[in-house]
């Protein structure tokens, strides 16, 4: 194998590809990336055995070949090469590579291909494309109220399916910890209608996520029961899914709350970050809200270092009313509002709190009440 590429160039695909594997790993060969060259490009591929991630880099081939070569390793190489720089790779009798670049010279140490795994993606059942900005802001909505506890291995992700709105099906994204739920859609691309519902794992919505960023072009996206396909430009991200029944979200979501709430978001923000300094984590970083005669007071109360306390005017039909929220859990839902103001509705003091945009029907969130 001998090939010539442009640094930025395959720097900029290492960095698509070697993200998705694990610095740790029980067998060498995963460490790897399969490195094919052939036909004028270089085609790089990497796994860790859930999530695939494949891409071509145009290259200058003199002799086709196919090897494996330590992904984390070459990344960092090819990292700190100057920018421009030209890149020759030439496997030196399929035990080692050398890479050349004006006066660097390495030598990586390679592994048969023959040994490298190929996540077999099957039959897609389900095909259509999105804007890459939609299917952005369905992720950066919902994903930060992932569940990172593996006993309930099924919130793991984000729940993925189409639903009929008043005749019209919706793309919708749900994510949720059991002490939050973030939910938000977008008008369903052709192909979606009877999709079934599936649960895309944390680790496929964050490097989704990343290779999204600054993309305004067409994503392809391919669905079976098992397995989900991205491809954008040149990427190609291949993923399990997760088994298992994502919970009835619907169950969880309020219908009746009719207590509503009105504030700047900005303010609220501000205020609530503050007073909580003091939150205590053993109290759940508890911050109590308190409304009366259209002032919002903020409150945290910590034994061990004293006391907080701030007012907002808000907009408010009731008389009084007292609930308690982790604060940090407040700030994460606040801070996907776009709008100006929030819009909270409640039920009562134990009862979900659902949280809202203002002009906004393509995202909301429930919050879980703390005891204050």
């Amino acid at each position: 194998m001998k090939v010539t590429l442009e640094r930025n160039h395959l720097l900029k695909s290492l960095g698509h590809v070697h993200r998705v594997v694990e610095r740790r790993n029980t067998y060498p060969i995963l460490a790897n990336v399969l490195m094919k060259v052939a036909n004028g490009t270089l085609d790089l591929r990497a796994t860790d055995l859930d999530i695939e991630v494949t891409e071509s880099v145009p290259a200058m081939v003199a002799t086709p070949g196919t090897t494996t070569v330590p992904a984390h390793t070459l990344y960092e190489i090819v990292r700190k090469l100057g920018d421009g720089a030209e890149v020759r790779l030439e496997t030196e009798g399929g035990e080692q590579m050398l890479l050349t670049s004006g006066r660097s010279r390495f030598h990586l140490a390679c592994l048969s291909p023959d040994s490298f795994p190929d996540l077999k993606s099957g039959s897609f059942t389900h095909e259509f494309t999105i804007p890459a900005p939609a299917l952005r802001e369905l992720i950066e909505r919902t994903q930060f109220a992932i569940s990172n506890e593996e006993t309930r291995y099924y919130l793991n992700g984000i729940y993925l399916h189409a639903i009929d709105q008043g005749g019209t099906t919706m793309l919708r994204a749900v994510a949720t910890d059991g002490h939050r739920m973030a939910r938000a859609e977008t008008e369903a691309p052709a192909g979606c209608k009877g999709m079934p519902g599936i649960i895309v794992p944390k680790k496929t919505v964050s490097e989704v996520q990343k290779l999204l960023e600054g993309a305004d072009a067409e994503v392809k996206v391919e669905v079976s029961d098992t397995k989900i396909r991205f491809t954008l430009g040149g990427v190609v991200l291949l993923s399990k899914l997760i088994e298992g029944t994502f919970p009835d979200y619907e169950r969880v979501t309020p219908k009746n709350n009719d207590k509503q709430m009105n504030v700047d978001k900005s303010s609220f923000a501000i205020a609530v970050d503050r007073v909580s300094t003091i939150a205590s984590e053993r109290g759940g970083k508890a911050v109590k809200l308190s409304v009366k005669d259209g002032q919002l007071e903020l409150s945290v109360t910590n034994p061990d270092h004293g006391t907080a306390s701030e007012e907002l005017a808000v907009e408010f039909e009731p008389e009084s009313f007292e609930i308690g929220f982790n604060a940090r859990y407040l700030l994460d839902i606040i801070g996907q509002i776009r709008s100006d103001n929030a819009i909270f509705l409640f039920n009562d003091a134990g009862s979900p709190t659902l949280v809202k945009e203002d002009g906004d029907a393509k995202a909301l969130y429930v919050l879980m009440p703390m005891r204050v």
